[in-house]
């Protein structure tokens, strides 16, 4: 009789699977032979279970790897979605090159120490020969050095400084005590002598008056012991002058002591201050010798500016910037730290534009492709380098903030055609004319609007704004019934409107046009 088992197996028979049916490897196993479920898998699993598969020798770097299609179809597509590291010449000029503008600006700066001061060696020498004959002979002595403000008169101090105790030591002379006195940093006027009295007794507090008093007691005996020689530089000496000029005559009066051990450099701005400030001295024979160090030349300060950039291993400037900054600020004072304020001034114009393109580049950059052969993204191949350099257009704007002036700011304010008229001016008055009349500076104010093709104005209204221009100070009109008759005169300088009109490239061409 069948079992319930035997007729549920006979009612419904096991199904199989396709791939067991006929020959399958399977059925020629033993019927004792175990297969583990764990050890069966699919063929693409098995494909990594190998022990030189890629896979498990890469295994740190397998997660950032894509798998590399066989169709070269696939493969461009593929490469087009994976991230490439861009490399983006503005922005390695933002972290090299504008870090060498940095470098360059602090090159270009007034406390920048420098090794010697070019072109002030005649006036040192001078200052130095005077320091040695006092140390040699233990003689008192007092030297006026003066000169217009940033003419090198305190840096070549302290270079004599130093020149001088070298001498000292390689003489074997007695090293003398420096007092370096700046006198805006006193409190009053009178305190300059209680410096003097402490440097020459460290320890003894005196002030004011009664300073001035040992000194000149100290001065006027001979001393038990010896004492050192005090070397005192008085940087910017004009702010001793009061209104009964006893200090400054006080003090130029201790090197005249019989045994006095001062030797005073006094420094100062004001060229005739011995002969204005110190009558008493010039009357006892006792006026301190002078030494006046002159404006700096054009081809002295771009000489200095060349020393000062010389040690850069790269090219800031351009020839042209330098000579038009040498040359404006010669002309105008012969300063040299107005010379350095504005190369610095024209490099951190530079600054700006870098920034700026830097910026500019930033959004756009992303969307350029390496394909694109102008881009400013290369993707292969070495980048592109950008040498920034100060041009001479970086210097003219620098220049404009350092030395503008009301009429600058007049011309450059003018209508279009006011400042045409002054621009024919120019070309007018350019030979020996120093007048003319309205009709003849009519045709050339014709000339030049026909020449960069713009419509010129009337006579009439060429005439009122004339008048404009002669109520601005800028040129003066005569009387005359007839208005082309009018005499017109230039009452600026034709510097002063090439100047303010260079910036812009049409009326520089029209300056230049003869």
């Amino acid at each position: 009789m069948p079992t319930i088992a035997s007729a549920r197996c006979t009612s419904s028979p096991k199904r199989t699977l396709r791939s067991n049916s006929g020959g399958s490897p399977l059925s020629s196993l033993p019927v004792d032979f175990k297969v583990s479920p764990i050890s069966r898998k699919s063929p693409r699993q098995s494909i990594n279970d190998s022990p030189s598969c890629p896979a498990k020798r890469n295994v740190e770097n397998s997660a950032n790897r894509v798998m590399t299609p066989k169709s070269p179809l696939k493969k461009r597509l593929l490469d087009s979605f994976i991230e490439k590291p861009i490399q983006n010449p503005i922005d390695e000029l933002s972290l090299t090159d504008v870090g060498q503008l940095s470098v360059v600006k602090e090159a270009l700066h007034v406390s920048s120490c420098q090794l010697n001061v070019v072109c002030r060696e005649d006036e040192q020498n001078k200052v130095l020969e005077f320091c040695k004959q006092c140390v040699e002979h233990e003689k008192a002595g007092s030297l006026y050095i003066c000169g217009c403000p940033g003419t090198g008169k305190s840096l070549s101090m302290e270079k004599v400084n130093e020149a001088l105790v070298n001498w000292a030591k390689e003489g074997s002379f007695q090293l003398p005590d420096v007092l370096s006195i700046n006198c805006t940093s006193l409190t009053t006027t009178s305190e300059i002598f209680s410096k003097i009295a402490e440097k020459s007794w460290p320890g003894k507090k005196v002030h004011g008056v009664s300073a001035l008093q040992l000194l000149q007691s100290s001065y006027s005996q001979k001393p038990q012991s010896d004492m050192k020689m005090l070397l005192i530089i008085a940087d910017e000496l004009d702010f001793l002058i009061t209104r009964d000029r006893a200090v400054l005559h006080d003090l130029f009066m201790l090197t005249t002591l019989p045994f006095s051990r001062c030797i005073l450099l006094g420094i100062a701005n004001s060229i005739d201050l011995a002969d204005r400030f110190l009558p008493k001295l010039q009357s006892m024979n006792c006026k301190p010798m002078v030494i006046t160090f002159r404006a700096y030349s054009k081809d002295q300060i771009i000489k200095i500016l060349r020393q000062r950039l010389m040690a850069l291993p790269f090219t800031v400037f351009q020839p042209q910037a330098l000579e038009l900054c040498a040359r404006r600020v010669a002309a105008a004072s012969g300063d040299m730290r107005k010379a350095l304020w504005v190369c610095r001034s024209a490099i951190e114009i530079l600054e700006a534009e870098i920034k700026e393109s830097i910026s500019k580049s930033a959004s756009s950059s992303l969307e350029q492709t390496c394909s694109d052969k102008q881009s400013a993204v290369v993707c292969d191949g070495p980048t592109k380098k950008w040498n920034p350099i100060v041009r001479a257009d970086h210097v003219a704007a620098a220049l404009s903030k350092a030395f503008k002036s009301p009429v600058v700011d007049t011309i450059q304010s003018l209508p279009q055609h006011q400042q045409l008229i002054l621009c024919s001016a120019v070309k007018l008055f350019r030979g020996k004319k120093k007048d003319s009349t309205v009709g003849e500076l009519n045709k050339f104010y014709t000339d030049v609007c026909k020449s960069t093709l713009i419509p010129p104005v009337g006579t009439v209204e060429l005439s009122s704004m004339c008048r404009v221009l002669a109520d601005q100070g800028l040129i003066k009109l005569g009387q005359s019934r007839d208005d082309k008759l009018k005499r017109v005169t230039l009452q600026i300088d034709e510097a002063d409107i090439t100047f303010a009109l260079q910036g812009v490239r049409f009326f520089r061409n029209c300056l230049q046009c003869n």
